[in-house]
């Protein structure tokens, strides 16, 4: 399969981004500065700016959804070339799934348990065990933020790959937009059951029933299958702006779906949607330059590694800059995405090298 260098640049814009909204969010909910502090710079005009950062700032984590949509994009197509050559072998691809996922996940722990500058709130006990199994919805509660609150991502995911097989069948079976309105429906219908019918721990509807997450899951496999389809037309929409001017003008909507129980259902795919629309379209921005274009692709290509090693890191310095001028804090965040970006291709690259050199035959991706 041909790999599409301006889907790597916005997994790394996603995933820049989540790392980004951690380290703001640790700085000012433990910080002294307030968003009224802009009151006190020198112009109305910087005031404005200041409070448009901070609200876009404060929309950070949906970049979670937009990173599903991209991941099962990418792992749509690169199921659907390798079955048009011949039936997947499902054992393989579950084999080949797990390779991926594990060690990584593995290292990260161990990188969290040795690493002296995280930020650590809880003791390690007995619960490790399910964390490193990755059953972190099982006693929800007390296991899925445990240690490293980002590793609930990991436990949906793991979810999510054990139904592909039947997901995969059925967006073939039923074509991208058929088979999208039924995952969507299934996943909404299950959000509305926890929402409304059955009230539930928020953390099921965050990832740990991933069905919950079902229609960004599918809605990211039904564009992997449109764009092999129809690559051209789906390059002129996402690259030429008119992914980016949509995704700018449905995004207030989407914002008001947060304002009562029954729009709730429809958020995360609202709001990720709109995210991921966005972040394409500054990706076919960003394609034209080929210095950028290779940084940024970089990181979105080994974003796994970011994602599971990032979050202890960010909070551990966010506490310790949380005096610091706005200004500063700009500075170090920029600093620590590039250093903690460093540092997740190095653990990812060197766990896939050893990965490889043990069993060659079947390499991981």
């Amino acid at each position: 399969m041909k790999r599409l260098v301006w889907l790597d640049v916005a997994k790394g814009l996603s995933i820049l981004t989540v790392v980004y909204f951690h380290f703001f969010t640790t700085y000012f909910e433990h910080g002294s500065l307030r968003p009224d502090d802009w009151s006190n710079l020198a112009s109305s005009a910087i005031t404005i700016l200041g409070n448009v950062w901070l609200f876009v700032s404060g929309l950070g984590f949906h970049a979670v959804g937009a990173f599903i949509i991209l991941s099962d994009w990418v792992l749509m197509q690169s199921t659907a070339s390798r079955a048009a050559s011949a039936p997947v072998a499902w054992g393989k691809w579950y084999r080949a799934r797990l390779l991926r996922l594990y060690p990584m996940y593995w290292v990260a722990h161990l990188v969290y348990l040795l690493s002296p500058f995280v930020a650590r709130f809880e003791q390690v006990d007995s619960r490790i065990v399910l964390s490193l199994l990755g059953l972190r919805f099982v006693d929800i509660t007390m296991n899925f933020m445990y240690l490293n609150a980002a590793w609930w991502y990991f436990s949906m995911l793991i979810q999510l790959y054990l139904i592909f097989p039947l997901l995969f069948w059925t967006a073939r079976k039923l074509g991208p937009w058929t088979f999208l309105l039924i995952a969507c429906a299934v996943g909404f219908f299950a959000r509305y059951l926890l929402l409304i019918v059955y009230p539930q721990d928020g953390l099921w509807l965050l990832g740990g029933f991933a069905i919950c997450r079902l229609p960004e899951f599918a809605f990211g496999m039904a564009l992997g299958m449109w764009y092999s389809q129809s690559p051209a037309r789906a390059e002129r929409f996402f690259l030429r702006g008119a992914a980016l001017v949509t995704g700018l003008l449905l995004y207030p909507a989407a914002l008001q779906l947060y304002h009562n129980g029954y729009t709730y259902i429809f958020v995360d795919l609202g709001t990720g949607g709109c995210f991921f629309l966005v972040t394409v379209g500054v990706a076919g921005i960003i394609a034209r330059f080929a210095r950028a274009t290779k940084v940024i692709g970089l990181v979105g290509a080994f974003s796994y590694g970011l994602y599971l090693v990032h979050q202890p890191y960010v909070i551990w310095l966010g506490l310790r800059i949380r005096e610091q001028p706005i200004w500063m804090f700009l500075l170090i965040a920029a600093a620590t995405m590039a250093v903690l970006s460093a540092w997740g291709i190095v653990l990812e690259k060197g766990t896939n090298a050893l990965l490889n050199k043990f069993m060659p035959a079947k390499k991981t991706a």
